[in-house]
């Protein structure tokens, strides 16, 4: 999965919040045909996110396109898929997973469907959100389950599916998540997934709060959050990109790094700190970053 320093949900029964979306500057949206529609309007929500696609993949929007569908338990997940798994989807969002061999069924669907449809085969990505317990404790065998498995997410928040399936009573500080978020992360880049995210922040309005949480999890490996809201875009994307100061100093770096190599040396002291090849692989790898997401 490229980098997204933010992806927003969307309901997936309103289309005209799509172009909102976009116009937040999100990375990606979730159109979401789970937890903020109506169970009335869930069928009809179907047709509303296919054409939603196809409108955005023709008109050639910049956010990437993703869909939560509703878990399979619903009954409904087999007809959000033949609606949804289209050209212009990125990938699915995945709500309620328990068992790596839920991955396993999906992706075999998918190909399916893709092969149906003209579509490549792996094409359409698994975004996982762990919010069973179950799935938390397996989250290694699920992250390791299908090559379209792209990025896993750590979710958080008051009241909602995992703190009530683990019991926790939330903190802005977040010690009662640290455990599960910081597994989360060990699983995803134990498995190549290079890209975690974090979400969600409830507290639309309190925006230092949710760069406070921004930060925390950037610090602890995560690399860009799941919003609510479009006014939390703005925060991710600024949080989450490598700072100018940054790059600036990655390349001097790597750049005093290579007068110093080239002397016969393999490290340097570099600014008062000792530098040797692992930190110029780390500043390389923040360049990248920076230049993916348009900020170096």
């Amino acid at each position: 999965m490229k980098p997204y320093r933010s992806m927003l949900f969307v309901p997936g029964h309103k289309a005209a919040w799509a172009d909102k979306g976009i116009a937040s500057g999100a990375d990606a949206l979730i159109l979401d045909l789970e937890d903020s529609v109506p169970p009335a309007d869930k069928v009809a929500a179907r047709d509303v996110v296919a054409a939603t696609i196809d409108r955005l993949a023709a008109e050639g929007a910049r956010p990437d396109l993703w869909v939560r569908a509703n878990p399979d338990e619903t009954g409904l997940l087999s007809g959000d898929l033949e609606a949804v798994v289209r050209p212009g989807l990125t990938g699915l969002f995945l709500a309620k997973i328990y068992y790596a061999r839920d991955i396993v069924r999906l992706d075999a669907v998918l190909s399916h469907i893709e092969r149906l449809r003209g579509i490549p085969d792996g094409a359409v990505q698994l975004f996982v959100c762990f919010e069973t317990a179950q799935s938390m404790a397996d989250c290694e065998a699920i992250a390791a389950a299908s090559p379209r498995v792209a990025s896993l997410l750590g979710a958080t928040g008051p009241n909602a599916d995992a703190g009530r399936e683990l019991g926790i009573e939330f903190t802005e500080e977040g010690l009662e998540t640290l455990y599960m978020r910081s597994r989360i992360v060990l699983a995803a880049r134990s498995n190549g997934l290079d890209h975690p995210m974090v979400g969600v922040w409830q507290d639309i309005r309190n925006i230092d709060g949710c760069r406070r949480f921004c930060e925390d999890n950037r610090r602890l490996g995560y690399r860009g959050l799941v919003a609510i809201h479009p006014l939390h875009v703005a925060v991710a994307n600024e949080v989450f990109a490598p700072s100018n100061e940054a790059v600036d100093e990655a390349r001097r770096l790597i750049a005093a790094f290579e007068e110093a190599q080239a002397g016969g040396s393999a490290a340097v002291d570099f600014e008062g700190q000792h530098v040797d090849i692992a930190h110029v692989k780390t500043a390389r790898a923040l360049i990248a970053l920076a230049e993916s997401v348009r900020v170096a």
